[in-house]
């Protein structure tokens, strides 16, 4: 059973508030009380919650960065970069990888707070929004990184995910596409994404079937079983371009269509998005969509420190504009 401020007073024998003062360093009492109570606290490994740590206004000079998933190259490096201006004011960085599982959100997220973080940064997707409207309730700091939820009232960094759909269907419609197929995620930027890809095919009289949009989780292995899907149809006809909505997915489909011994652009062209370090090491190269990861981390930083000095939420809202790489992949 966790222990709570009200546990240790009681066996302390002292108010509410003089626990607080102790905690905090703050307050005039004799120093035998102070003493007590630090020997109670330690006795029964008392940690106090982030929540009395943001309402005392004592900080820590932490943040702590929630990602889905410190595998995919997009988080590791925008982690890093988040860590580097973090550096650059005096702040350090907790993270933790959630692998979108609730449980390991609500236990990293409970591990943070025990911390004592200044303010959190959430990155991309976040299952357990009832204890993040929670943080929110308790005026703690808190910046959304590449998750556009309405539900949360809070500042919101990102790319414009619909503007890159539209771009990258653009750069395949250019080429003469029109057999098309797309693989995303379970998450609110594939969607923005595929919304913007299919605003530009359907202005050029292109529909994009259901039935053509195959969603997974973000990995190379299941960008390849994607692809493997989609040739398994291939007596319907194949697509001529597939549009990945991110780089470890596009990664997958380029190994499906090699062991196939398709011709890469050739036989099928093939665009990501992010732009993350593995679109240089394949050969051909990826053709992606580019997010400009140093930016957004260095925004999400000012903007999360800015909150927690000024004590109230900014509530931002930045969007990024995305950028069209072209390299061998198409």
């Amino acid at each position: 059973m966790k222990v709570t401020i009200y546990d240790v007073a009681k066996k302390a024998g002292v108010s509410i508030a003089t626990v607080s003062k102790v905690i905090n360093h703050t307050g005039n009492m004799r120093e035998e009380t102070r003493k007590k109570v630090m020997n109670v606290i330690e006795d029964m490994n008392y940690q106090p919650s982030i929540m009395a740590s943001a309402l005392s206004g004592k900080g820590t000079e932490t943040l702590g960065l929630l990602v889905p998933d410190i595998s995919n190259p997009f988080f590791s490096m925008i982690a890093r970069t988040i860590e580097d201006h973090a550096h650059e004011h005096g702040m350090s960085v907790i993270m933790c990888s959630t692998d979108e599982d609730p449980e390991r959100e609500k236990k990293y997220l409970d591990v943070l707070q025990r911390k004592q973080v200044d303010g959190f940064i959430v990155a991309s997707s976040f299952h357990e929004k009832k204890l993040l409207r929670k943080l929110v309730e308790h005026d703690v700091p808190l910046v959304m990184l590449a998750y556009d939820d309405a539900s949360l009232d809070v500042s919101k960094i990102s790319v414009d995910d619909l503007k890159g759909g539209y771009k990258a269907a653009d750069h395949l419609v250019s080429l003469g596409h029109r057999q098309i197929a797309v693989i995303a995620e379970h998450t609110n930027s594939s969607k923005l994404r595929i919304l913007g890809f299919q605003e530009r095919l359907e202005s050029q009289g292109i529909t994009l079937k259901e039935e053509n949009i195959y969603r997974t989780t973000a990995s190379t292995l299941n960008g390849k079983a994607c692809f493997d899907k989609i040739f398994q149809r291939k007596d319907h006809g194949l697509p001529t371009a597939i549009f990945a909505c991110n780089d470890l997915l596009a990664i997958g489909v380029i190994q499906g269509a090699m062991e196939k011994r398709m011709s890469i652009p050739d036989d099928l062209a093939i665009i990501g998005f992010d732009n993350t370090i593995l679109a240089t090491t394949t050969v051909p190269g990826l053709t992606t969509i580019a997010q400009p990861i140093e930016e957004m981390g260095k925004k999400v930083v000012e903007v999360l420190i800015e909150e927690i000095k000024e004590d109230v939420s900014v509530n931002q809202r930045v969007l990024f504009n995305p950028e069209l790489i072209v390299r061998g992949t198409t």
